[in-house]
């Protein structure tokens, strides 16, 4: 053990030294004034040199850090009025008559906007070539000329082939994915430590857009349908104009100290309740339609909500400041509550940010076997349980050895947990995607055409709070903690109940319900796909593997849309129908009761595929939180 110096003597020799010495001042000819002694300070002068320096301190801090929660404000802004395919319910029953087509070809229509995904992977390739704003307006100008030429042709200005709009369909689907693209890129470069809380909080925000933009049509002309598309179109582009600023002025990324992670999930913690009130004021004012003037009102107090989150941060950094500075004599050892553990968020920045070679030496096996656990021990449970049984082969084979393993694309196609979590994903989210589609249809069957805009609000909305639901178990895994893949599984358990109560009952009462548990249940799915695609195959291969994952999205919405269609279609020639212009509007409880019976007993089966993936990989999720926690404490 090396002996320990003793400074103090030469420490205060040389302090001595620096007390003694006289100051001297270089006058403009370089000679040396002669030394005159500092006047002794007041305790005034102290306490305000004190105060002026913690002020300095402070400002200059704030000036880096306003700048980054202004482009998570921004990005906020992006997702909010970015989520246009959560309105085609809105308009797609006119579309359907302008366009003179069958429900089958309407439903390849809601297709190519989803197919729009499968192309997702363009935005990551674009942003090898171009600046991030460049990618954000390329973004902007294909949802206005996706959704402005099809404005055109509702409008009846232009006549364009189906093809065409099938083409522009897709490219309006396109325009989604890169802004997403956009929107998760700027939460990873400006948010490493609370990278988790910064998605889960933008991504929320793009399930308010149908609300919004209902708001704003009424705003406008509230009998006009149309209306949608036009602002579709020119919406985004205003607000990537609005969000230029922010990101142009991105600020240099300097580590956090744990004081400063603490605080930013403090502030996490009010732009979240914040979330939720917007979310609440949206779904009570945004479902229902007013007259212009409510409705602007309204949009007014909305837009409010949306920039005051500017404030938040100002006002945490203004306390802080408030405390360090007038109140300094006073020792505060800490808040007690504390959001997220500062370490445990750092232990998930080191987890999402190893290399692929980091992983391959085996360092996440040594992080165990420091704690106390073999190598061996890797497999956990799974290697001495005894199953039995065709469901015990499926949950007992080849389990995951650990949590954030990179899979690459060839392995990951030849895991059973990426296929059980294909399946979840596809006969869960996805199906209650495909029913927002079809919500204007199901409404207008049912007699409730004037209550589309409700429907799709009230789906929006619980989307929205699905999805900042997502964020729960980050919250609260220092008191109670449950592997993610057993909450997929939980927020799965709304779909069949819902489709069950949809299929037994026609009535308005029994249409909300279940818009609203199927929007809750497809939000939590789509905003956690991401974190659970990153632990269970690998944080650094998820930007490939997650969009291996989505391709299920546009093929559930050509299958299940098709099935809904022929089902539509097959119901036309009995009851009570309605011609309109060359298109016949199927009406009546059997329109959709058995499309609601099959995606009821699909959504059944991507329960059951969920619950086999929890239990092959709990004790993965457990073993590392075990570990986790030896780690850190």
């Amino acid at each position: 053990m090396r002996p320990r110096r003793d400074h103090s003597s030469s420490s205060s020799s040389s302090s001595s030294d620096r007390r003694n010495k006289p100051i001297s001042i270089n006058s403009g000819s370089g000679s040396h004034s002669n030394p005159k002694p500092r006047p002794p300070q007041s305790s005034q002068q102290k306490v305000f040199r004190r105060t002026s320096y913690y002020k300095l301190a402070f400002l200059v801090f704030m000036a880096g850090q306003s700048r980054k929660w202004m482009i998570l404000v921004a990005t906020i802004w992006i997702q909010a009025f970015t989520g246009t395919n959560f309105d085609f319910s809105s308009y797609s029953s006119v579309l359907k008559s302008v366009l003179g087509i069958s429900q089958v070809q309407l439903n390849y229509l809601a297709t190519a906007s989803d197919l729009g995904k499968v192309f997702g992977w363009s935005s990551g390739l674009a942003l090898m070539y171009f600046p991030l704003w460049v990618v954000l307006f390329m973004a902007a100008f294909m949802g206005f000329v996706g959704y402005g030429l099809q404005w055109l042709v509702i409008r009846q200005i232009i006549v364009l082939p189906y093809i065409v709009m099938f083409l522009l369909c897709l490219l309006a689907g396109c325009s989604i994915c890169w802004f997403n693209t956009v929107c998760f890129v700027l939460c990873i470069r400006n948010f490493p430590a609370n990278q988790p809380l910064a998605i889960s909080l933008t991504v929320s925000f793009n399930g308010v857009s149908a609300a919004l933009y209902n708001l704003a049509a009424d705003a406008i002309d509230s009998s006009s349908t149309s209306l949608y598309l036009i602002l579709n179109a020119v919406i985004p582009l205003l607000t990537s104009v609005a969000a230029l600023i922010p990101i142009l002025r991105q600020p240099s990324l300097d580590p956090l100290p744990p004081d400063g992670v603490r605080r930013d999930s403090v502030i996490f913690l009010f732009l979240n309740i914040l979330a939720v009130l917007t979310g609440i004021y949206l779904l009570l004012f945004g479902s229902s339609s007013f007259d212009t003037a409510t409705a602007r009102v309204f949009l007014g107090g909305a837009v409010f909500l949306l920039i005051f989150p500017l404030c938040i941060p100002g006002i945490v950094y203004a306390r802080d400041w408030f405390r360090r500075a007038i109140h300094s004599n006073i020792r505060i050892e800490g808040s007690g509550f504390i959001l997220v553990d500062v370490d445990d968020l750092e232990l998930h920045k080191e987890l999402l940010s190893r290399e692929p070679s980091i992983y391959g030496n085996g360092s996440l096996s040594h992080l165990l076997v420091s704690n106390g656990a073999s190598a061996e021990s890797l497999s956990f449970r799974n290697k001495t349980a005894e199953y039995t049984g065709c469901c015990g082969t499926i949950v007992g084979k080849d389990q995951l050895a650990m949590l954030g393993e990179e899979h690459s694309a060839r392995l990951l196609v030849r895991r059973l947990d990426f296929w059980l979590y294909y399946i979840a994903y596809f006969c869960g989210g996805t199906i209650g995607l495909v029913y927002s589609n079809n919500l204007g249809q199901i409404a207008q069957s049912l007699g409730q055409s004037s209550n589309t805009t409700t429907l799709v609000t009230l789906y929006s909305s619980f989307s929205f709070f699905g999805r900042l639901l997502s964020a729960v178990p980050d919250y609260i895994r220092a008191k109670f903690y449950f592997a993610r893949t057993g909450w997929l599984t939980i927020a799965l358990l709304p779909t069949p109940v819902a489709f069950i109560l949809l299929a037994a009952s026609g009535s308005t009462m029994a249409l909300h319900a279940g818009t609203a548990l199927i929007g809750l249940s497809s939000g939590f799915i789509f905003a956690a796909a991401v974190s659970i695609t990153s632990e269970l195959f690998g944080p650094n291969s998820v930007g490939v593997n997650h969009n291996i994952l989505i391709t299920n999205i546009p093929l559930g919405s050509l299958v299940y849309g098709f099935l809904a269609a022929i089902v539509y279609d097959a119901n036309v020639s009995t009851g009570l129908n309605i011609l309109t212009a060359d298109t016949i509007v199927c009406m009546g409880r059997n329109c959709y009761f058995l499309t609601f019976v099959w995606w009821a007993c699909i959504s059944v089966l991507g329960l059951a595929s969920s619950v086999f993936l929890f239990l092959r990989t709990r004790h993965a999720y457990d073993h590392f939180e075990h570990n986790r926690s030896t780690q850190l404490y």
